[in-house]
């Protein structure tokens, strides 16, 4: 019996853990799950998975929620509580799927306390990689991924010898607006960009998929988890989601992960590692019934934001931080009708062009870039 906490309870990430540790009641215990302000999607997780904490955004989410609490669950509020739960010597494993950079500082404290972490927060390792991957180095502690697509290239490199790694293939559904040109994005509405083809996720990662910086956010984070050059991770187009990422191997093998395009595979994989569990929840994958599978070059002019990505990560430090704030803000501004999408690679060039670069930053001043750039975008719409 693993000893979960869930950072992130009612994100989309997070829901479907829940669905894991359902369906594994012998293998999975919740022990603490954190959330923001979404009380009405708690309260039933809480209701029947029973955790012993609670972690909300503010007090104010805290007196919202409590009416709702029957039992032995204690709950707190604040970055402080999320810092300190991590910690817990009951804990085994910790889900961190929290939204943003929020999630840096809970996953440096779980990593000093030498946890099991399943990593679905790519902004921690966008915005603060070098700290990170340089903390879980000096206290042993490996990152599993929970990325559909960093779980795959994980799953091809087991038992391989990393030195035989020519280089690795992230696949790319392409997200909302895969068909239509740069003219015709002009426009469109927010409506529009949440109708993901494939995957259903929450509205900030499927308006990223629909700007491809997702991809470019995952780039990043596969630099920093596989310790690979920038030179060595290209990314396609592959509209059925079937293949969720590729190595090839100097000899000109390539290994493929494939499987349905359903999260919760992912997730209990991390959640498993090394191990399986049977997996009832959809069915499997039918080659068959795809008949043909597809692949297409991605254009840097076509995806900006995928191309910004590429040019922040190589260049490192804190521009990555820049990237990752802006883009989070400006996304957030396109969901609040105060930008158009194209309006998003906007002000995320605006920011990085401006930025000058601090090579290996510590963590207050990744925590000072971050908040500034975050208001700089704030102000200027």
């Amino acid at each position: 019996m693993k000893n979960i906490v869930l950072l992130g309870a009612t994100g989309s990430i997070g829901v479907q853990t829940t669905d894991i540790i359902k369906a594994h009641p012998n293998e999975f215990n919740l022990y603490a799950m954190a959330f923001g302000s979404q009380v009405e999607v708690a309260k039933p997780i809480i209701e029947e998975l029973k955790p012993s904490v609670v972690i909300v955004k503010n007090n104010e989410v805290k007196q919202a929620l409590l009416p709702h609490i029957t039992g032995d669950v204690t709950v707190y509020s604040g970055l402080d509580a999320l810092n300190e739960i991590v910690k817990d010597p009951s804990v085994d494993l910790v889900v961190n799927a929290l939204l943003g950079s929020v999630g840096l500082e809970p996953t440096l404290e779980a990593i000093r306390a030498r946890k099991q972490i399943a990593f679905a927060n790519k902004e921690t390792l966008v915005t603060a990689g070098h700290l990170v991957m340089e903390e879980a180095k000096r206290y042993g502690v490996d990152l599993l991924p929970v990325d559909s697509e960093h779980a795959a290239i994980h799953q091809c490199l087991r038992g391989e010898n990393r030195q035989d790694m020519k280089q690795m293939i992230i696949t790319a559904s392409g997200g909302s607006f895969r068909d239509r040109s740069r003219d015709e994005l002009i426009g469109v509405t927010k409506e529009d960009a949440l109708k993901h083809p494939n995957w259903s996720m929450g509205a900030k990662i499927t308006i990223d998929s629909a700007s491809m910086m997702n991809k470019g956010l995952e780039v990043i984070e596969a630099h920093c988890l596989f310790d690979v050059s920038y030179d060595d991770i290209d990314v396609i187009m592959h509209r059925e989601s079937v293949i969720h990422s590729m190595v090839e191997f100097a000899d000109q093998s390539v290994m493929a992960q494939l499987g349905t395009p359903d999260m919760r595979i992912p997730i209990q994989y991390a959640l498993t590692y090394p191990d399986r569990l049977p997996y009832n929840m959809s069915s499997g994958l039918d080659l068959k019934s795809f008949g043909t599978l597809h692949f297409e070059e991605l254009s840097f002019d076509r995806f900006p934001c995928l191309k910004m990505a590429y040019e922040a990560g190589r260049e490192g430090g804190s521009l990555p931080t820049v990237l990752n704030a802006a883009n989070e803000e400006a996304v957030q501004l396109f969901l609040n009708d105060k930008i158009d999408f194209l309006g998003i690679e906007q002000a995320i060039s605006d920011q990085l062009e401006q930025h000058d670069t601090i090579q290996s930053p510590g963590l207050d001043t990744i925590l000072q870039i971050d908040q500034e750039t975050r208001e700089r975008v704030r102000q200027r719409y």
